[in-house]
Order: C-alpha cells, then sequence, then structure tokens
C-alpha cells in the first residue's frame, strides 16, 4: 500500500476515515438538520400555497360581488327610466287634465258672459220699452186727447217696436 499511497500521494486509511466521517456527518445532517429543514420548507410551500388559494378565492368572490353590483346598477338604472317615464306619463295626464279643466272654465266663462250679454239685453230692451211706452202714452194722449187704456197702451207700444223692428 505505501506504493499506491506514494503513487496517489493520499494515506488509504486516512482516506477512509475522511469517508467515514463525511458519511457520519451526512446522516446526521440528514436526519437533524435535513428533516426539519424540509419541513419548514413543505411548511413554508403549504402556506404560500394557501394563500395563492385564498387569492384565487378572494378574486373569485370579487367577481361575484362585481357581476351582482353591475345587475343592480342595471336593475338600478331600468328602475330610473321606468320612474322617468312614469313621471313623464303623469306629467302629461295632469296637463292634460288641467287643459281640460281650464277649456271647462272658459266655457262656463263664455256661457255666463253670453247669459249676462243676454240677460243685460233684455234688461235694455225692457227699459227701452218703458222708455218708449211713456214717451208713446204721451204722444197718444196728446194726439188723441183722451187717456187710453192699458189694453190700448200694451197695443201701441207692441206696434211702435214692431215698426222699429227687432235689434240683432
Amino acid at each position: 500500500m505505501e506504493g499506491f499511497e506514494q503513487l496517489l500521494g493520499v494515506n488509504p486509511w486516512t482516506a477512509l476515515f475522511i469517508l467515514l466521517n463525511t458519511l457520519t456527518i451526512f446522516f446526521v445532517a440528514r436526519k437533524y438538520l435535513f428533516g426539519p429543514v424540509m419541513q419548514i420548507i413543505e411548511q413554508r410551500q403549504k402556506e404560500i400555497d394557501d394563500m395563492y388559494r385564498s387569492a384565487e378565492d378572494s378574486q373569485q368572490q370579487a367577481k361575484l360581488l362585481e357581476n351582482a353590483y353591475q345587475q343592480k346598477l342595471s336593475a338600478a338604472g331600468e328602475t330610473s327610466e321606468r320612474i322617468v317615464k312614469e313621471a313623464v306619463a303623469r306629467g302629461q295626464a295632469r296637463e292634460e287634465e288641467i287643459l281640460r279643466q281650464a277649456s271647462r272654465e272658459a266655457s262656463a266663462m263664455i256661457d255666463k258672459a253670453a247669459a249676462d250679454i243676454a240677460m243685460e239685453r233684455k234688461k235694455a230692451l225692457n227699459d227701452a220699452k218703458d222708455e218708449i211706452s211713456g214717451i208713446a202714452m204721451s204722444i197718444a194722449q196728446k194726439v188723441v186727447g183722451r187717456e187710453l187704456s192699458d189694453a190700448d197702451h200694451a197695443r201701441l207700444v207692441d206696434s211702435f217696436i214692431d215698426e222699429l223692428g227687432e235689434p240683432s
């Protein structure tokens, strides 16, 4: 072996002890160092996987909430459009009712004015008849020289008014 040692420059017993020491360190490190380190690494990997899973769940939940929000927003838009349409329809109906009421009131005012005009006309005609009657009576008394009876008086007034014609 000495020739071998001189040829390589390595003592086989030293090499054997170094190899045994290395294997011993490896097995001891494997048992007491690699095991706990691997366990910590696995635990960290599990935490990271849980974080990813939680992030994906949160992202899916956010998408669901966004979809629900979009649906509610759409429904709110439709509701607001419906409310505006109803308000416009109510406004138009109210406008039509106001116009009908104003038309009825205007018609009533016109009818009342026409009735007032007719009444004033009759009153004016009656006043004119009375005045003409008085004048005609005076003239007739002076012409005839006597007093007329009520029947004669009414007949004279009516004939006088007929000759004048009815005012239009």
